[in-house]
């Protein structure tokens, strides 16, 4: 013993003695008693936390600790040895012993295909604390000793109790389907006493696997427990009672339940005693500074929970309640099910939770989120679509033939821009090939160009509810980061008024080239897409006639010519529109030697109709005597090379009907007859059927080809003329288009899937799904201040885009599952691959191929401290339009419904007037103007559901905003569908919330991890943002305030 400034004065040997520490709040005295018989000795401490301290020291140092300490430490070797001795000897094995004697060692878990190999709930009683008085605020931490490699590993951890020596934990332990677990395994369950709450949690990420945390991060050990796999799997009763010891193994702490779960199997007798101690039991749950994209909330946006909350309120009033997305029968999570799904989903996270219902029963959730691969499949994908479409662009242009020199020089501008973009398209497409590692884009990088066609944290969200009311539930929302050309940056805005301006600029560029609108540019590549696809169509079925006539088969001519007549027919109405023949015009005079008097300016289809008929061209057009080889410009040359092809089909129609009425004739009587085709010469009567057929095969052959030419040519020009009239920007423009369409896709492209294979047997949806078509409902939480609201008008613009693709489901042909792209900018077709047993379950129109359309909408509504300064002195009007033209989409949706389905296709939902009254309270919401109306939110997600569509949520980078939006909606729906007790909703809330739960993560697998650096401030606020809703007074002092810091920080 010593003073602080003094030598030691006395020694005291801690052997066979014990503690005795005062109960008083005011009595800082530690007594020692020895069992010998010697005197006590008193010890006093500065304080009542120095005492604390001492009390626990002197208890830990004790000689028969350490022991006791000594003797654990050498069994661990003794065991260690043994297990390097058994490897040794191991190695010496011949190599076919060791194949056969390597893969038993380790007993795998039996489980249902696609389910948790493992999940156990857990429980604590007679917990002891270091002194006696305190109240315990405790949390338990999962670690798993692997049996090949003996290293401990943390997994997860409990949600915090305070409070209590009894704690039970509502968060749960589940092991993926694909984690290497096996009987041999090993789980390690340490118990901690939380006592600094807010540091804990910050720290329990960071730490290493294989250190404990020091004790000033705010908790304290108090004991552990470790068991096989095996011994739970195999008890009767599938629990396990275990006995908490200190890290010496020698002092009992209290004990730990371990109780195996089933989905299926509900829990009964512990139910009064949580809802009992509800009062007395505090559940503690502090946020994370930063998040992961795993769906948990971040202390940063923790001042947005009030906004969002507020529709609690709403929720708890509605009678209508959100129901489950799917109820799925007993095959649906069989194996048939698990090679397309697993070809889209990957790396799952689970968490699982039990929490009570209000009849005192317990209900079960699993709670999933998992990466896809179409993140960067379908961008890829995408990418190499445009690079064969603008290839083929500039190969028409190329093919344009001689032009004057004023459109020569414009058209080698063009291509020489066009070339620089199609080779930044090439170079992405190979660093993308090149990527490795995760299947998702992290928000860390999201600046990135070679990334910038991938959608940020692409996940999906699934909860998975079994309670006695609904047995087998799926709640599913697709969260990602808004779709947005981040590497483009928001300077100038976003798409939407990009568009709008480089419209605006179009039209005023004067004599430099020919302005075509939009629509009649979209026209030309349509026209252009049409030529591709049916050229090749359509002499492929003449060749198919041909050789039908060869092998003298009435039949498969019969069916080759319906064939031939079916696709040449769509190719003639393909070359109806007046657009064509503008275009021929205002190519004629781009050619060498053509002057004209006045400029030829397409105009609308309705006044080129009228005008063409009845000009005169040798008004407008004249031939320079320099250049004699050139003909007037005769305008019906077109209708006759059109009109040809007609006529050469209705040529090989008839010499085929008189083919086939002469074989009729043969064989009923003998002689001939001879019926004469009208505008058609037969050389001989008889002969070969091929004889005869070839000639007009080749003929019409000829005429469309000639039609294409002029066709291809035209149109052309006309595209050459849009990129003319905005070089660069409207390759930029188009580049940002495509970047943002991407994202977007890839986002419906997974919904969709998710959707169709969770809703097979769902016969009503299915119906509706080929009826009326899939509604895509995207909440967005983007605020309309500063580059937020660029973020916003490329995702509006992005998410419109996607009601020009269409999806088509076939039956896959392999193993690949993978959904393959086909179409061009502006019409794409998604086919989507299935196995044949889940293919056989679709309706006959869904299998004959019938296209599938897509009505998206999207709903915003800001919440965080921008969108207040926004509301305050910005412009809120970009919402309120989107909101308002979204309304009306999704209006035509629910008619279109109303008019082909049928009243009782939704079985699980109340009448349509409830639907209506929904609709015409999201008109009255978004009509009202209110700030931070998250009723909008509520009712526009509830009107998806009930009608059957798939949800995404939406905000930055979908992480703050999105978790807790989805936490509040899941938890929500517990309540609403699933009777969730009322005491237990904002301790459900934060179970959901809470990083905690989910324990340490490792860099790869949390995508944030590597944006974080020590230096950086705990919070990026300096003060409560929630302060400033009372006054505009307060924003101002704030403002400036922060202003000053910063300031003073960097100078």
């Amino acid at each position: 013993m010593k003073n602080k400034s003094s030598e030691a004065s006395e020694v005291v040997i801690l052997e066979r003695c014990w503690v005795v520490e005062f109960k008083s709040k005011t009595d800082v005295s530690i007594i020692l008693k020895f069992q010998s018989g010697e005197p006590d000795l008193y010890i006093e401490a500065a304080s009542k936390p120095d005492c604390e301290a001492w009390a626990v020291a002197l208890g830990e140092a004790n000689s028969e600790g350490l022991r006791n300490k000594i003797q654990q430490l050498r069994r661990l070797i003794m065991e260690i040895k043994e297990e390097r001795a058994s490897e040794e000897a191991h190695q010496f094995l011949p190599s076919s012993q060791v194949d056969s004697l390597g893969e038993p060692q380790f007993t795998s878990i039996q489980r249902i295909a696609n389910e948790p190999k493992l999940e156990f709930s857990l429980a604590c009683k007679g917990l002891v604390a270091a002194t006696r008085d305190r109240k315990l605020n405790t949390f338990i931490q999962v670690s798993v000793v692997h049996p090949a490699e003996h290293i401990l590993t943390r997994y997860s951890s409990t949600e915090i109790v305070e409070g209590t020596r009894d704690p039970l934990f509502l968060t749960g332990v589940t092991f993926p389907p694909e984690y290497p677990i096996y009987e041999e395994t090993k789980i390690k369950l340490t118990v901690y006493d939380v006592k600094d709450k807010s540091q804990d949690t910050v720290r329990t990420s960071v730490l290493p696997d294989h250190k404990e945390p020091r004790a000033d991060v705010g908790r304290s050990f108090l004991g552990c427990a470790t068991f096989r796999v095996g011994d739970l799997v195999k008890s009767k009763e599938q629990q396990l009672t275990l006995t908490l010891r200190t890290s010496d193994g020698g002092k009992t702490v209290g004990t730990i339940e371990v109780n195996l779960v089933k989905m299926g199997e509900f829990e009964d007798g512990e139910m009064d005693h949580i809802t009992t101690d509800a009062q007395d039991q505090k559940f503690l749950c502090f946020l994370p500074l930063k998040s992961c994209s795993c769906g948990f909330l971040s202390a940063t946006c923790a001042h947005n929970t009030e906004n969002l909350e507020r529709m609690t309120d709403r929720r708890a009033k509605e009678e209508c309640a959100l129901v489950r997305e799917c109820t799925a029968p007993e095959g649906l999570s069989g194996k048939d099910n698990l090679p397309s799904l697993n070809a889209v989903l990957k790396n799952p996270i689970c968490k699982l939770y039990r929490f009570p219902t209000s009849d005192n029963k317990w209900m079960r959730i699993r709670e999933q989120m998992a990466e896809t691969t179409l993140s960067f499949h379908v961008p890829k994908e995408l990418i190499n679509l445009h690079i064969k479409e603008d290839m083929r662009r500039n190969q028409e242009l190329k093919d344009l033939g001689e032009l004057a020199p004023h459109w020569d020089n414009m058209r080698k501008s063009v291509i020489a821009h066009c070339d620089q973009m199609l080779s930044m398209y090439q170079d992405t497409l190979a660093e993308l090939g090149k990527h490795t590692g995760s299947s998702f884009k992290s928000s860390c990088s999201k600046g990135e160009k070679t990334l910038e066609f991938i959608p940020i944290n692409l996940h999906l969200q699934r909860m998975h509810v079994h309670s006695p009311r609904l047995k087998d539930a799926l709640y599913d929302v697709i969260t990602v980061g808004a779709p947005a050309a981040h590497f483009q940056g928001f300077k100038n805005g976003g798409l939407r008024k990009l568009l709008s301006k480089f419209e605006a600029e179009r039209r005023n560029t004067g004599y430099q080239c020919i302005y075509y609108s939009p629509e009649n540019t979209a026209k030309a590549k349509e026209v252009l897409s049409n030529i591709n696809h049916l050229q090749p169509l359509i002499s492929s079925h003449a060749d198919l006639l041909l050789n039908s006539a060869s092998q003298h088969s009435p039949d498969s001519l019969k069916n080759s010519l319906k064939m031939l007549s079916e696709k040449t027919e769509l190719f003639v109405h393909a070359f109806k529109d007046q657009l064509v023949r503008s275009a021929l015009l205002a190519l004629y005079t781009a050619r060498p030697g053509c002057v004209l008097k006045k400029p030829a300016v397409p105009r609308s289809s309705a006044e080129e109709s009228d005008d063409l008929k009845h000009q005169d061209h040798s008004s407008q057009i004249k031939r320079q005597d320099s250049i004699p080889h050139h003909s007037e410009y005769d305008e019906e040359e077109w209708d006759r090379v059109w009109a040809n092809v007609g006529k050469s089909l209705n040529c090989v129609i008839a010499m085929v009907d008189r083919l086939l009425e002469k074989d009729n004739s043969s064989k009923t009587k003998e002689g001939e007859s001879d019926p004469s085709a009208a505008d058609c010469k037969v050389l001989h009567a008889g002969g070969d059927w091929y004889e005869q057929l070839y000639p007009l095969v080749i003929t019409l052959k000829d005429c469309m080809g000639e039609v294409v030419t002029r066709a291809k040519q035209s149109m052309a020009f006309v595209l050459l003329q849009e990129l003319a009239c905005g070089l660069p920007q409207c390759l930029m423009l188009t580049l940002r288009r495509d970047i943002v369409f991407s994202q977007a896709l890839a986002g419906l492209v997974c919904g969709f899937i998710i959707k169709l294979h969770t809703s097979l047997h769902d016969q009503g949806f299915l119906q509706q799904l080929h009826t009326v078509g899939l509604l895509v409902q995207y909440e967005g939480l983007l605020s309309t201040y500063s580059e937020e609201a660029g973020m916003l008008e490329d995702m509006a613009v992005g998410i419109s885009d996607l009601q020009k693709v269409m999806f088509k489901v076939i039956e896959a042909k392999s193993e690949d599952f993978l959904p393959i792209i086909t179409g061009r900018r502006e019409h794409y077709v998604i086919e989507v691959q299935l196995p044949a047993k889940m293919f056989e379950l679709l309706p006959q129109e869904i299998k004959e191929g019938k296209l599938l359309r897509m009505y998206p909408v999207l709903f915003n509504v800001g919440i965080n401290e921008q969108q207040t300064l926004a509301e305050r002195f910005g412009d809120t009007t970009l919402q309120e339009n989107i909101n308002q033209e979204n309304l009306e989409l999704l209006k035509e949706y629910y008619n279109l419904f109303t008019e082909k389905m049928p009243p009782d296709c939704l079985p699980h939902f109340q009448e349509q007037n409830d639907l209506k009254g929904l609709l015409e309270n999201l008109h009255q919401n978004i009509q009202a103007k209110r700030r931070k109306n998250v009723e909008i939110m509520w009712l526009a997600a509830t009107i998806c559901r009930k009608l059957n569509g798939v949800r995404f949520t939406c905000c930055k980078s979908a992480k703050d905003r999105t978790s807790m939006s989805v936490t509040l909606e899941q938890c929500s729906i517990l309540r609403d569908e699933h009777q969730l007790h009322k005491d237990f909703f904002i301790r459900a809330l934060d179970c959901m919330r809470s990083r905690q739960t989910q324990g340490a993560l490792n860099e790869s697998d949390d995508p944030e991890t590597g944006c974080l650096t020590d230096n950086k401030p705990t919070s990026r606020h300096f003060y409560p943002v929630a302060l400033l809703l009372v006054s505009s007074h307060l924003l101002v002092v704030w403002l400036i305030l922060s202003l000053a810091l910063l300031l003073a920080k960097y100078q």
